[in-house]
């Protein structure tokens, strides 16, 4: 499954791009300023606000932003504990429902050799 996992990555950002591209209105609306005013520095550094995203990533059971925010945290320098603390905490709020889910930011961590 990690090798697959990364070449959805891949998929799942050209998608990304080729959506934003059919919809600019939107794309400029979202990815413009409302993104610009949370991921930054802040009050929150932002990696933290990242591994925040990614334990609600992990509680909604969203796959893209599971691996989105993954990737970014991992890019703003969080350690693979970091990451998996985060996991813990939307365990430890949802239950097996969100281990299941925790386990694709595994798969991803695995894909980028940084699990055993």
């Amino acid at each position: 499954m990690t090798d697959s996992i990364l070449s959805y990555e891949e998929r799942m950002w050209q998608l990304t791009e080729a959506t934003k591209k059919a919809m600019p209105d939107l794309a400029d609306a979202y990815y413009g300023s409302v993104k610009a005013a949370v991921y930054r520095d802040g009050a929150i550094d932002l990696k933290t606000k990242r591994l925040m995203s990614l334990a609600v990533a992990v509680q909604a059971g969203c796959k893209d932003c599971m691996i989105s925010q993954t990737a970014k945290a991992l890019e703003l320098g969080a350690s693979v504990e970091e990451i998996l603390e985060t996991c813990a905490v939307a365990i430890s709020m949802g239950g097996t429902l969100a281990w299941s889910k925790a386990l694709v930011v595994a798969d991803y961590l695995k894909a980028q050799d940084a699990l055993d």
